[in-house]
């Protein structure tokens, strides 16, 4: 899979590396992402998810629940 927030969408963007005499090359600015398994109390099971550091502080003050259906009405992921 890529490396794609299942929460948030966030995913890879392109920049510069700028240096002391201002020449510029490309880089990519990577996601905070770690796979994580929540547990789901209301299906008993368990669900693996690639998030983000935003998307972990998301699912805690929101709850797994809404946010899994906030994020499949989005299309970050299809099935949990």
């Amino acid at each position: 899979m890529s490396s794609i927030c299942q929460v948030t969408g966030k995913k890879m963007i392109v920049g510069n590396n700028v240096s002391h005499s201002n020449l510029k090359t490309k880089r990519k600015f990577y996601p905070n992402l770690f796979t994580k398994k929540f547990y789901l109390p209301e299906e008993d099971r368990w669900v693996t998810l690639k998030v983000s550091a935003a998307g972990i502080r998301t699912i805690n003050k929101n709850g797994l629940i809404a946010v899994l259906k906030e994020a499949k009405a989005k299309g970050y992921i299809t099935k949990y």
